[in-house]
């Protein structure tokens, strides 16, 4: 990687750790469950998990903007951040982009996202680098990279839906985010 991408990576990192710092609004929203192995529409309780927190989609981010992350031939947008979310500590069972859009029970759908949470279009799963900017990480046309899922090519793929992973054993509260 060139030292131009590396100071913009550094830029994006002290940005968001500013505004994660000044208290980027969360939201909630249905919650969603996996059963018999396929992505259902129904109530999720998970251990009455929490909710990453912001500084844990923090350390999602910086590990997706890691310049080692290998993905070991596997080319596309999931399996991209499954491995970003296993790197980071926050394992979850493989599910394709259109499993990840239906819903999942490792994750709750949320209304407004904040770093680290997965921006989904039916096809197409990315992570929230900066949501001041609608900035997102995935596997583009040209490898990973961010691009900004408000623009006009993101909007021609449908509705966009924000997913926030669940914890199963946080002590954590995720009050503020109901």
């Amino acid at each position: 990687m060139s030292e131009m991408p590396r100071m913009q990576n550094g830029m994006i990192l002290a940005a968001l750790a500013v505004c994660l710092a000044a208290g980027l609004p969360t939201a909630a929203a249905a919650q969603v469950q996996e059963s018999s192995g396929s992505a259902r529409h129904v109530q999720r309780d998970r251990d009455r998990g929490h909710t990453l927190t912001r500084d844990d989609g923090l350390a999602v981010v910086e590990t997706a903007l890691d310049e080692h992350i290998r993905m070991r031939g596997k080319r596309d947008c999931s399996h991209l951040v499954h491995t970003i979310y296993d790197r980071a500590g926050f394992s979850y069972t493989y599910a394709s982009s259109r499993d990840l859009y239906r819903g999942t029970g490792d994750f709750r759908r949320v209304k407004k996202p904040q770093p680290g949470d997965l921006v989904v279009w039916q096809g197409h799963v990315g992570i929230v680098v900066n949501p001041a900017q609608r900035e997102f990480y995935s596997f583009l046309r040209h490898g990973p990279g961010i691009d900004e899922y408000d623009t006009r090519y993101w909007k021609r793929r449908g509705p966009v839906r924000f997913y926030r992973y669940i914890k199963s054993d946080s002590p954590e509260d995720d009050q503020a985010d109901r």
